[in-house]
């Protein structure tokens, strides 16, 4: 996570995605990703998301699985980050603190359906 703040490392992580043909993404407040061409921004999470170790290995977790066999790489980076951000939120509403957050993330991740993923996305889009 950026400490400035996501935002400031867009433009760096547009460049890179440019100069490697990779999507990259920017993880923070709001997350970016890139493919050098478009950017898209992933409001979702919660910032005890940036004090338990494992979040940002299991968002490389979420990131391999959506794109193993993705058309649109941007896209399946971006629902990742987006899956990761929306349960992160809701493991941070009903954990104890961050002892208890990976178990809450873990138990949000495998109670999703897709009528939990379309009311958070209603209410910020």
């Amino acid at each position: 996570m950026a400490s400035t703040g996501s935002a400031a490392a867009v433009s760096a992580a547009e460049q890179l995605a440019r100069a490697t043909g990779a999507i990259v993404a920017v993880t923070g407040e709001t997350d970016f990703i890139t493919d050098g061409a478009i950017t898209w921004a992933t409001p979702w999470g919660h910032p005890l998301m940036t004090r338990v170790v494992g979040t940002g290995c299991a968002l490389s977790a979420l990131v391999a699985a959506f794109t193993a066999q993705a058309p649109d790489r941007l896209q399946a980076v971006a629902a990742a980050c987006a899956l990761a951000g929306l349960c992160g939120e809701r493991a941070a509403a009903s954990c104890a603190g961050p002892g208890s957050f990976t178990a809450d993330f873990l138990d949000a991740l495998y109670g999703l359906d897709p009528e939990a993923l379309r009311a958070p996305l209603q209410k910020k889009c």
